[in-house]
């Protein structure tokens, strides 16, 4: 049944993943469905050729080389908001919430973030296209 359940969430989210990958380009390797998410609406996973984020921090502190690589991200497709962003018709709208949900997903893995005042932007700019009380002048 799970196995049906995750085949039928990969078809009707093709498209959804398609559209977030373009909106993320190159900060990721790959969008996909998730299968472990319940509660979160996304997750960054490492490729199985890639250093744990420890192992990155560690030969970073160390001087070292951290090897390049490009996290998966996976998306729980029956999140509220993750539904939200699949109907959301409005392009820029579409890239600022993609955004924000990686952004989510690495702060969620412990990361820090590349551009953390652009994610305090695009929050603020969220939070005001969401119906923020306006200030009356």
């Amino acid at each position: 049944a799970d196995r049906k359940l995750k085949e039928a969430d990969l078809k009707e989210s093709k498209t959804l993943l398609r559209r977030v990958k373009e909106a993320l380009g190159d900060k990721v390797r790959e969008v996909r469905v998730s299968s472990r998410l319940i509660d979160s609406p996304a997750c960054l996973v490492l490729g199985e050729d890639d250093l744990s984020r420890q192992m990155q921090r560690i030969l970073a502190a160390a001087g070292q080389k951290v090897p390049a690589s490009k996290p998966l991200l996976e998306l729980n497709v029956q999140h509220p908001l993750v539904k939200y962003l699949d109907a959301s018709a409005d392009a820029e709208q579409f890239r600022e919430l993609s955004l924000l949900l990686f952004d989510q997903a690495t702060l969620a893995d412990g990361a820090q973030l590349e551009e953390p005042a652009e994610f305090v932007r695009r929050l603020n700019r969220l939070l005001l296209a969401f119906g923020a009380p306006r200030p009356t002048l």
